[in-house]
């Protein structure tokens, strides 16, 4: 198997508030002709959006359960202060602050915010993960 994540798809409880939220943060929904699902490219990757029902379906797993499900989601960014201005963007969206921006002992800066659904979002700043032009992050040896 090939060391790639091409898509990550999270499972709303509303799918129209969840795309609504994203779109509020700036982001371009792909592939709009698609029913019931909201697409999202990001760099190499995409975000997709679908109800939790229809997701554990497709999986053949129960669509009950809460709390955090061992999963975050990173988006970094270039400058320290940047980490404070996504977080306020995605308040201002509609997203809930988990945590505010702190200095790390690892040397970044990070802080949590959950979106309508509960999915924890991480915004950092780390000085050894520089991320490229075109938004993509190449890891040190």
């Amino acid at each position: 198997m090939e060391q790639r994540l091409s898509l990550v798809t999270l499972g709303t409880r509303d799918l129209d508030r969840s795309r609504a939220f994203y779109e509020r943060l700036g982001w371009v929904r792909s592939v709009r002709a698609a029913e019931g699902v909201a697409f999202f490219q990001m760099g190499g990757m995409v975000l997709a959006l679908w109800t939790r029902a229809e997701l554990a379906a497709d999986a053949g797993v129960p669509a009950e359960g809460s709390g955090f499900a061992g999963v975050a989601l990173s988006h970094n960014v270039r400058t320290p202060a940047e980490v404070e201005t996504v977080l306020d963007q995605a308040v201002a969206a509609g997203a809930t602050l988990l945590r505010p921006a702190v200095d790390r002992e690892w040397g970044g800066r990070s802080g949590h915010f959950a979106d309508p659904d509960g999915f924890v979002w991480e915004v950092a700043w780390n000085p050894g993960f520089p991320i490229a032009a075109d938004g993509s992050i190449r890891l040190p040896d």
